[in-house]
């Protein structure tokens, strides 16, 4: 019999299926419908992939980008931003504090060195003290354990007349006074966070871009999620005068409360009182409130939202 004998080839087996071979040449050329799509996805997300490894080689952190959600930086920062940060020791300036990539606006407005329309350098910080997101503040000075630093800082932002007077006066251990430009008074001050410490610092800020930062605070807001809170039972209550002004309450239903001497004309027509009443201008998560001994008892926190990323 012949080589050519009419039967198609057989597939080389170092070269795989053929139909594999098939699909990945219709998912390159393909000009429209679904293998276009599946295309220009997989096309998109590795270029992104491609730029976050390149932020990440060049910054040393993650995330390399931060978005600003307050404006305690103002004019300076805005919320909303986008800011590109670097580790904390990374291109440290021959400024900077020992071990670290941070020059304070003190030493800055010494040498000429300034970032963000200001001497010193803008840091990340989170105080594992302090709840909330990190926060971004300009690196004031730097205080060494036991000083007192009250003569050294700018008496504009504190509300002492000596260190006796002023929070984290002398310093309980060594590290940054920060400030937010916009802010009246230090972070150290103002109970914001207690001197920042070179461990909480998680980058220093290089770049800002404006208005970007929104598709990043609009992700967390809807991405946000809800924990409840455990029932907290009330052991006794006496009586219920009023409903007139709770703070944190948006609505009581109901509160049932028995008849006292001077409703027993109206007992036999009315053996429980029922009262509604409703609280409009509830500022935080309603919360219902039922007497245990008058009806099942509880106290029912719904959960607030959970807040965005960096202060």
């Amino acid at each position: 019999m012949s080589d050519d004998d009419g039967r198609p080839p057989s597939p080389d087996p170092r070269r795989g299926p053929a139909s594999d071979e098939g699909v990945l040449t219709r998912l390159r050329t393909a000009e429209e419908g679904p293998l276009l799509f599946v295309r220009e996805v997989l096309t998109s997300a590795l270029a992104v992939l491609a730029v976050g490894l390149l932020l990440f080689a060049v910054s040393g952190v993650w995330p390399p980008m931060v978005a600003v959600e307050s404006g305690s930086m103002e004019p300076h920062m805005h919320k909303g931003d986008l800011v590109f940060i670097t580790g904390p020791e990374r291109f440290a300036p021959d400024a900077s504090v020992e071990g670290t990539a941070v020059v304070t606006a003190e030493t800055g407005a010494e040498v000429d060195y300034r970032k963000f329309g200001g001497p010193g350098s803008v840091i990340v910080y989170d105080d594992p003290g302090s709840a909330g997101p990190p926060i971004i503040h300009r690196a004031m000075f730097w205080v060494d354990e036991g000083e007192n630093w009250y003569d050294r800082a700018n008496p504009e932002y504190m509300s002492a007349d000596n260190c006796r007077e002023l929070a984290n006066c002398p310093a309980e251990y060594a590290g940054f006074i920060t400030k937010g430009d916009n802010n009246p008074r230090y972070d150290q001050v103002s109970g914001i966070a207690d001197p920042v410490r070179p461990e909480w610092v998680q980058g220093v800020a290089r770049v800002r871009i404006p208005l970007l930062g929104w598709v990043r605070l609009t992700l967390a807001n809807s991405m946000a999620t809800t924990t409840p809170v455990a029932p907290v039972s009330l052991d006794s209550v006496e009586s219920v005068e009023s409903v007139e002004s709770v703070e944190s309450v948006e609505s009581v239903e109901s509160v049932d409360v028995m008849p006292d001497a001077a409703a027993t004309d109206d007992a036999a027509t009315n053996d429980v009182t029922t009262i509604e009443a409703t609280v409009a201008d509830a500022p935080t998560a309603p919360l219902q409130v039922e007497p245990s001994e008058l009806s099942e008892p509880s106290v029912t926190v719904t959960p607030m939202r959970a807040g965005a990323l960096a202060a």
